[in-house]
Order: C-alpha cells, then sequence, then structure tokens
C-alpha cells in the first residue's frame, strides 16, 4: 500500500485485505482455537493455536502498530492485561517505576499492589514538573509511566521533554495514550518507547467489545512481549479483536465529533456558578493548552468539572443526568458521567492520586451536541438547587 495515506484511510484498509476465496470486503472472523497443520511442524501461514496466533487478531495488531507509527503491535484481553504483560517484561525486583500522579487509578493498583509486592519500587510524581520528573530519576528506574491527557484531571504532559529526561537516564519511557487514541496523538512520534492503549475506549468506540494494545518499536522488547503474551496467554478473542477493528474504521469521524461536542460543553460550563473549574485542555486558559495544541491535533472527547458545592453536589449531579448515562468507562459513542473517587479511582484513595470529592468526569459522545449542553445544565441545575 503506498504512502503516506490519510489516517482515515489506514484505519479502513490497513491489515483488511478482502478475503481472496470469496471476495468478501470484510475479512472473515477466524472463530477458530487450532488450525490443521501440513504435517507435523507444518504451520500453515505460522498459525498453530489462537493462544499464539490467529489471522483476526494479526489484522488488530497490524492496524493498531499502523496507525500510532510502530513496528510491533500486540492485542490483549483488556488494557490491564496489556499492562500487565508489558511490565513483566521490563521489569525485575529491585527496579523502579517513575509514574504519573494522574493516571488511571487500575494501573496504579496494578503496579502498586501487584508488582510492588514483588519487590519493585514505585513512585508517583507530578508530570508537569520537569524537575521533579528529573529528580525522581534513580540508577534503578527502568520505567516512566505517563498519561497525556491524563485521568481524571486532564493534565497535559510534554511527552519529547519528559522522552529525553528518561533517555538521558537509560530509562524506557511509556505513554498511555487511551483518552487521546492514534487519531489525536502519536507517542512515537515524539520519541516515546512504548505506547498503551486500552482498546475498550476510544478504538472499539462502543462499549461493546474489552481490550488492549501495546505498540513497540525496538525489535528486543517486542520479542520479550510476544513470548510473554504466548506463554501467559492474555490475549484477545477473535470476536473481540473483529469489533475493535470494526470500531477504528469510523475512529477519526467519530473522534472529531466527540471532541466538537466536547469543546461546546466545556464552553458552555465556564462561569456557571456551580462549577469551580472546567479541565479541558481546549479552552485557553487550561494549563496545558498551548502544548495539547501543539503536540495533539485536537482536544478530545473528555471533561472534567469540580462542582463548587462539593461532594454532595457532585454526587447528586452525577446522578441528575438523563442523556449522560452513570457507567464507569469512556470513549463510546453514547455520553458516559462518572463519579472518579468513588468509581474508576476508587482504589488509589488514600494516596497521592486520591481524587477530589468534587470532581465528576464526562466522556461525551457523539449525540446531538445541543441535547448534550441541555442535559448537562439542567442537570447541574437540579443539583445545585
Amino acid at each position: 500500500m503506498p504512502e503516506p495515506l490519510d489516517f482515515s484511510t489506514r484505519a479502513i484498509h490497513v491489515g483488511q485485505e478482502f478475503d481472496p476465496t470469496t471476495g468478501s470486503v470484510i475479512p472473515p472472523i477466524y472463530q477458530t482455537s487450532t488450525f490443521v497443520q501440513d504435517g507435523i511442524g507444518g504451520l500453515r501461514n505460522g498459525y498453530e493455536y489462537t493462544r499464539g496466533g490467529n489471522p483476526t487478531r494479526t489484522s488488530l495488531e497490524t492496524l493498531i502498530a499502523n496507525l500510532e507509527g510502530g513496528s510491533h503491535g500486540f492485542s490483549f484481553a483488556s488494557g490491564l492485561a496489556g499492562e500487565d504483560t508489558l511490565l513483566r517484561a521490563l521489569l525485575r525486583p529491585g527496579d523502579h517505576v517513575v509514574m504519573g500522579n494522574d493516571v488511571y487509578g487500575g494501573t496504579h493498583r496494578l503496579v502498586n499492589r501487584v508488582f510492588v509486592p514483588w519487590g519493585v519500587h514505585l513512585d508517583s510524581v507530578e508530570m508537569t514538573d520537569l524537575d521533579a520528573v528529573r529528580a525522581a530519576m534513580t540508577p534503578a528506574t527502568k520505567v516512566l509511566w505517563l498519561e497525556t491527557p491524563s485521568n481524571p484531571l486532564m493534565k497535559i504532559s510534554d511527552i519529547a521533554a519528559l522522552v529525553e529526561i528518561g533517555h538521558a537516564a537509560g530509562v524506557l519511557v511509556v505513554v498511555d495514550n487511551t483518552f487521546a487514541s492514534p487519531y489525536l496523538q502519536n507517542p512515537l512520534a515524539f520519541g516515546a518507547d512504548i505506547v498503551t492503549h486500552s482498546t475498550t475506549k476510544y478504538l472499539g468506540g462502543h462499549s461493546d467489545v474489552l481490550g488492549g494494545a501495546v505498540v513497540i518499536n525496538d525489535d528486543e522488547l517486542a520479542e520479550k512481549v510476544r513470548f510473554l503474551q504466548f506463554a501467559v496467554g492474555p490475549v484477545s478473542g477473535p470476536m473481540d479483536a473483529w469489533l475493535t477493528v470494526r470500531g477504528i474504521k469510523t475512529l477519526a469521524v467519530r473522534v472529531e465529533r466527540h471532541s466538537s461536542n466536547a469543546q461546546a460543553i466545556a464552553e458552555a460550563l465556564v462561569g456557571h456558578p456551580a462549577v469551580g473549574r472546567v479541565f479541558y485542555p481546549g479552552l485557553p486558559d487550561h494549563p496545558g493548552h498551548e502544548l495539547a495544541a501543539r503536540q495533539m491535533r485536537g482536544f478530545g472527547g473528555m471533561i472534567s468539572l469540580a462542582l463548587t458545592g462539593g461532594a454532595a453536589v457532585a454526587r447528586t449531579f452525577a446522578e441528575s443526568t438523563e442523556l449522560f448515562q452513570l457507567a464507569e468507562s469512556l470513549g463510546g459513542v453514547e455520553s458516559l458521567i462518572g463519579y472518579p473517587s468513588e468509581m474508576t479511582h476508587a482504589s488509589v484513595k488514600g494516596t497521592s492520586l486520591e481524587v477530589a470529592d468534587n470532581i465528576v468526569r464526562l466522556s461525551v459522545g457523539i449525540e446531538g451536541v445541543d441535547d448534550l449542553v441541555g442535559d448537562v445544565l439542567a442537570a447541574l441545575d437540579r443539583a445545585a438547587a
């Protein structure tokens, strides 16, 4: 396929060659656990057993690697399964991880409660404070882990600057790109070593499939991840891989709508008496606005709000919307609302990652923007009454 091609073109065609037997435009789902061999050890196109490889998963892995500008893509049963496999490949007891202090609660829980008891050391740092990140590096540091935009406070971290700090210390830099998606941001292009995704979110895009992905350029590291993916077995199933590919085909048009809707809602909430602060990088007064404008191709569909009435109003607001449905997760076509301190980030209460109890998070869908703005404003009025 000639390069360069537009993102949307690649999202529809890479790894998606039509079926040569029937001419089916959509490649078939290889819903099989095993493959007939041409004699003992004679594998057909390298396929033997679906844990080790499956054509439907291969199509997704090829596609996500291409969209992120990477050499190797890996698809997993969930975002955390991908993160766990990656960290197993990178870390040994005694190693040190420096992680952003505003990451997904499940990521922090994985390292803090699974890897730390194994002997890994963890420090959480404000990633927008480059001096603090630099000071956190030790001879034992192996991984610098960040999210940008972050979850849930939408902090924007300077990927290129953090890569420079990490590489100067001999550290691998991992960027969780779930909130931005590869349509808005490609961390590998800024020098990051590894990109992770919860493909459950924007890549799948329809709240009907669970999955994760890891994208790597380094061949040696890719072989380590590939071995663990096979040996431990946290792979995505054929149907999940197929559904994720189906979602990716419309990623560009969906994220454009997510972003424009979120921008309109964020602007409508600025100055509202019930809202103390709107966390959205598309707003000019956001501390990371200029960096996001340089580093991203849009500002995304995630917004968080700090409500002036405290926890009681925040809880009431989260339970009062009608179009925004109260649920965990994000990135689907439907709008969702969440209360991070008791939902997505409940596992980090009492740590440096604890989310204030007046914060509400919005995953803005692709519904009619006027309907969404009206829903949020009406719910705020009810909550503040």
